[in-house]
């Protein structure tokens, strides 16, 4: 016998009509109060409804998705008070402009590439939100935030050239940048730091990154560092193929619980992504509905425009509407392709009723019903209701059609997103939809288009810019500066520590105790860590300075009877963003750009695992450097040998080679605490007191053990990259180098060859090979290109040059991180790394393993000496032995 479901039974029950007319009863009533009281009373009394039958026992799911039609009923639709017809023109000329732009690099050479397609499906999207809500900073108001889609790029440039921002001449270097005056593929702050905000082309990072700048305008709004936030709304354009990223969707739950109404996502669903449709099989707009909707979202869906309304009207029986739930996204896409006749067979000739419905219509009439996102009106009552909702963050899901306009060359095709040519045929097709004045003898030219100064359109477009604050995109130069205490601040960390051992992760927490107690820096100090503060120490901070809660703290923490107790506050200055680094990371970026954003100068230090946190955020940093951010992030526990036992994941070998490829990135790794304190001052002073546009990443470990003093004079080589630790006179024989952890290796091989061989070695610390590399490259540049002038020589080889024997360099890191210099080494030049998997043990033995322990590095200072005919051969294979090195052990790289 086989067991019965109760729960189907009970959902077969339900869907069963046991009194049809106690049923129609019901209705009745609803449709009564609809008529007489509106639906919203309408759907209170059906919530009302719900709870009860939920609390008398009743098993209710919720349901996320409603019809699929427009979220606003059109009697409820908020009406645009600007001019639809020059709205219209000018949408059209703007059209034609982006499409000219891109065709035009293609006719000089294809190599240019661009898209056409996108912004033909967007372009109703952005130029409402130009012409009544994007808000430019003025002197009443802060400005918005926008984060544009990155292929809609053209059709922002195509505006900025009618407001007379740009010219023909830079539309014509679109993508043609070397040499200046060209214009940048995607959005790019560091190519074009006047105009774009924010880089949002590596898809995903903008909706996340928008995400995190909203909640940190409250942020700033709460700690009343910005004291009118009020109207400053962040808006987030995005692709529904680009929403199956991971990054797109991972903070939205965030957004919801934080209640972030200043926060806008428009999604343009033109239900296809690069290569074929989003959800062909089903439908994009109802899936993200329902995970938005989920997660706590308003939820607006402009899906059908205005040409449907009295069709759906008419629809009292809700065949048409069933009809729209019927088809999935691929045959919308289909239709798109195709006419209205098409459309009439396929999509209203299932039903015998629909096609009724429509008999009076022509093909052409059916043809141009259009889809919401298409349709001023619809989009600007959506905003309307955005800008006007509170309490929670909202999305708008718009349909459109990818290639909007391009016809037979690509609208609704699987091809048109890499459509970046138009025939002369296409051309002239594309000119008449669009009612272009472009003569048939220049339309295959592609020219721009661009009316009268003193046209109704021209005078309308910038009236309207000029009530809205002034252009868009546009990027703040330069916040006030600010004064950076005297190094004397951090006084205790240039002395020695004595007897006390510690890690420069502590050493951190301690440096930045320091400034948070600044009177005049500490209150635009950020500490951001994801959810490791204790791991890193940093608990201490927590009762002081409060974990940043947009409620405060509505329970008594379980530690609240112990002195450093888990405190959020609606005025916390730390950003604690659980287990999300690249949540924290937004943050970091966040605080990062106020100086462009909101006119203040934040100071970011995000902490967090140099690799198992790295791993999530590495395009995130390169978008930080493009959008020159600046602050500190600081790579704790970093090295492939200093974590231990936390094994392979999690070990850090290579994370100074990849910072050191972003070209803003200043990377050091330090290994006493005066480094530590000389390398953060001189980075408050650079980005803060200097104002440039660089940003520091920071290596500090978990091993403890004592700090020297501050030795006279370094300063200078610990900023550059390399200062003599340690002189070991006249008789120097060989030069040893280290940075990090591993430096204390380099000390104490340094006293196994000179109590073991009698040689002395000079010792070096190298805080920064990135550095050294980078001066010596600038210096080989200027030598290249400057023949016949004196050779210059590089910070390295001015260092090396006076001293005497081979030069050994050791990291925790990769071989490759410390041959960063080779080229400018005087002499030979050996290096160790960590090469290979990391995995769990005792730091000893894992140095023992990668072979950068104090003996390894001791013996290639030998090996190179017998090399070079220092010593004899024989004396290598003795401190074979005398330091147990076994010449066939397996080498790490491969185990």
């Amino acid at each position: 016998m086989i067991a019965s479901n109760p729960s189907l039974n009970s959902q077969s029950a339900a869907n069963t009509d046991t009194d049809p007319e106690e049923t129609r009863e019901w209705l009745d009533a609803l449709a009564a109060v609809i008529e007489t009281e509106g639906v919203e009373r309408a759907h209170f009394l059906i919530e009302k409804l719900v709870d009860k039958a939920r609390r008398s026992g009743a098993n209710l799911p919720y349901k996320a998705n409603t019809a699929y039609i427009n979220t606003i009923p059109p009697h409820a639709e908020a009406r645009s008070p600007g001019d639809a017809g020059i709205e219209h023109r000018i949408r059209c000329y703007l059209r034609w402009n982006a499409m000219a732009m891109v065709v035009r690099a293609n006719q000089k050479s294809t190599e240019y590439g661009g898209h056409i397609s996108s912004f033909a499906s967007s372009a109703t999207l952005y130029d409402v939100g130009f012409n009544h809500f994007f808000h430019a900073p003025d002197r009443d108001h802060g400005g918005d935030l926008v984060f544009f889609q990155g292929h809609s790029a053209p059709g922002i440039y195509a505006r900025a050239f009618l407001e007379g921002r740009l010219t023909e001449e830079h539309l014509d270097r679109f993508r043609a940048e070397v040499g200046g005056g060209g214009l940048s593929s995607y959005p790019h702050p560091w190519l074009m730091p006047d105009f774009w905000q924010f880089p949002t082309v590596s898809m995903g990072l903008g909706p996340l990154m928008a995400i995190y700048q909203a909640r940190f305008m409250k942020y700033l709004a709460d700690r009343k560092i910005l004291l009118n936030t009020e109207g400053r709304k962040v808006w987030c354009f995005c692709g529904d193929g680009e929403m199956d990223e991971p990054e797109s969707m991972g903070a939205i739950g965030l957004a919801g619980r934080e209640k972030l109404d200043n926060l806008i996502f428009v999604v343009n669903c033109n239900l296809q992504r690069l290569d074929g449709p989003v959800r062909g099989d089903g439908k994009i707009i109802q899936d993200l509905e329902a995970e938005f909707r989920g997660a706590g979202w308003n939820v607006i869906k402009v899906i059908w425009g205005s040409h449907w309304d009295a069709l759906l009207a008419r629809d009292t029986k809700g065949l048409l509407r069933q009809r729209m739930e019927e088809v999935v996204d691929g045959e919308y896409q289909t239709y798109k392709a195709k006419d209205g006749a098409y459309v009439r067979k396929h999509f209203f000739g299932k039903y015998p009723e629909l096609l009724e419905m429509v008999a009076n219509m022509s093909d052409e009439d059916i043809w141009h019903l259009n889809r919401g996102g298409h349709d001023p009106h619809k989009v600007y009552a959506a905003y309307a209701a955005a800008v006007a909702h509170k309490g929670q963050p909202t999305v708008i899901l718009a349909k459109t059609i990818k290639g909007y306009g391009m016809g037979r060359a690509g609208e609704g095709q699987m091809i048109a997103h890499q459509q970046k040519k138009l025939d002369a045929e296409a051309l002239k097709a594309f000119r008449d939809r669009f009612n272009i004045p472009i003569p048939d003898d220049k339309v295959h030219e592609a020219p721009y288009y661009k009316p009268a100064e003193d046209s109704p359109e021209m005078i309308y477009l910038q009236e309207r810019r000029k009530a809205l604050g002034g252009y868009l995109p546009q990027r703040r130069k330069e916040a006030p500066h600010l004064q950076i205490p005297e190094l004397s601040i951090f006084e205790t960390m240039l002395k020695s520590s004595e007897d006390r051992e510690m890690s420069t992760t502590m050493v951190f927490v301690r440096l930045l105790s320091s400034l948070l107690r600044d009177k005049a820096l500490g209150r635009y100090v950020v500490p951001i860590v994801p959810d490791e503060a204790r791991t890193f120490g940093m608990e201490g901070l927590f009762r002081q300075y409060g974990i940043y809660s947009s409620v405060g703290q509505l329970y008594e923490p379980q530690d609240a009877d112990t002195v450093m107790f888990y405190r959020e506050d609606k005025s916390g200055q730390i950003l604690e963003e659980g287990i999300c680094e690249a949540g924290a990371m937004c943050d970091w970026i966040a605080a990062g750009t106020a100086f462009s954003n909101h006119n203040v100068q934040m100071i970011p230090f995000y902490i967090y695992y140099s690799m198992f946190g790295f791993q999530r955020v590495g395009d995130l940093m390169w978008a930080a450097g493009d959008m020159q951010a600046r602050g500190f992030l600081m790579g704790g526990t970093a090295g492939r040998t200093t974590l231990a036992g936390e094994g392979l994941q999690h070990q850090d070998g290579h994370s100074h080679l990849i910072m050191g490829a972003i070209p803003n990135c200043i990377t050091y790794d330090p290994t006493f605490a005066y480094e530590l304190a000389i390398i953060v001052h001189d980075g408050l002073r650079r980005m803060y007191q200097e104002g440039e546009n660089v940003f520091y990443y920071i290596t500090v470990m978990n091993e403890n053990y004592t700090h020297p003093a501050l030795p006279e004079g370094a300063e200078e080589g610990i900023i550059k990259g390399l200062y003599k630790f340690r002189d070991a006179g006249k008789d120097e024989a060989v030069q040893l180098l280290g940075s990090g952890t591993i430096l204390r290796e380099v000390i104490k091989a340094a006293e196994l060859l000179e109590a073991d061989y009698g040689i002395k070695a000079g010792i070096w610390s190298a805080t920064s090979f990135n550095q050294l590399r980078r001066d010596g490259l600038e210096v080989s540049r200027w030598n290249l290109l400057h023949p016949e002038q004196p050779r210059k020589t590089s910070y390295v080889e001015r260092c090396l040059a006076p001293t005497a024997g081979p030069v050994v360099a050791a990291t925790d890191y990769v071989k490759a991180y410390p041959d960063l210099i080779r080229e400018f080494v005087p002499r030979r030049y050996t290096v160790l790394g960590t090469d290979g998997f990391g995995r769990s043990d005792r730091r000893s033995a894992l140095r023992r393993f990668f072979e950068v322990d104090s003996h390894y590095i001791a013996f290639a200072a030998l090996k190179s000496l017998a090399d070079e005919g220092g010593i004899e051969k024989t004396k290598v294979s003795e401190a074979m032995t005398r330091w147990n090195i076994d010449p066939d052990k397996a080498n790490p790289i491969g185990c």
